[in-house]
């Protein structure tokens, strides 16, 4: 991939993978409507190039089915719950969007008609051909599957470029970054090498779908203002690359 001139997109059509946690700043739970009003922003920056952009987002900032905050719930009920969290993200999300004059819609993979549409993939690509930003709520509808894996399913399904996924950190490492301060981080990486050594960016099942597509991810730091606009005209310096020919190379 070749390396675009400033304010011109390398990627005509993108899936912006946003986690819940992205939503919360620097507290350690809920929302932080500064954040999202910030994110908004950076994402319309990438929408007056004329990109047309879908957004998948997580619910961990306000439950998170399998962690601490699920206690011994039933997996599928509290899968359920996570589900309901993005929906209240999503709804966030677009209300910061539309304050900036960027049409938005929510369409989710459960039925909640009064806060947004019923997921139907032409109807999807619809608003996206109408340059709306369209934002996918309720991960895939089903319990045991992650929004990462709702993230690969919906960029296939709308025949995206690539999925940009934000993170609090600015790639995929040799290790965890914030425990280990030699931990280096990789330029660009194959899908088959991030499941080897199992570099717990994305859950495998992700990775698989998007490796079995040639369905390329960037990894970057979300928190890092401009950063969505820099990976849609192709800097390949603010994180990592995975692809089917991804060079196992760190950053020097």
């Amino acid at each position: 991939m070749k390396a675009a001139k400033a304010a011109n997109p390398t990627f005509n059509r993108i899936l912006l993978k946003l986690s819940g946690e992205a939503l919360m700043g620097e507290q350690n739970y809920g929302i932080d409507t500064k954040v999202a009003e910030s994110v908004a922003q950076q994402i319309k920056d990438v929408h007056k190039l004329g990109v047309e952009i879908a957004i998948v987002v997580g619910g961990g900032n306000i439950f998170r089915g399998v962690s601490k905050s699920a206690g011994n719930m039933d997996r599928s009920s509290a899968d359920y719950i996570g589900m309901l969290a993005t929906v209240m993200n999503a709804c966030v999300l677009q209300d910061a969007l539309e304050k900036l004059n960027v049409y938005t819609r929510v369409l989710s993979a459960i039925d909640i008609p009064q806060l947004a549409e019923p997921f139907i993939r032409r109807r999807a690509i619809r608003h996206l051909e109408k340059k709306r930003v369209v934002i996918f709520a309720a991960g895939t509808g089903n319990p045991f599957f992650t929004t990462d894996s709702a993230a690969a399913l919906r960029a296939l399904e709308i025949k995206a470029d690539i999925i940009l996924k934000g993170t609090k950190v600015d790639g995929i490492y040799t290790a965890d970054p914030m425990t280990n301060p030699d931990a280096t981080r990789f330029d660009e990486i194959s899908y088959q090498e991030v499941l080897e050594k199992q570099l717990k960016i994305m859950d495998a099942s992700s990775i698989s779908l998007c490796m079995d597509h040639d369905l390329p991810i960037m990894i970057f730091n979300m928190r890092k203002s401009g950063n969505i606009l820099k990976a849609v005209e192709g800097d390949l310096s603010i994180g990592t690359l995975v692809s089917v020919n991804g060079k196992t190379q760190t950053a020097v």
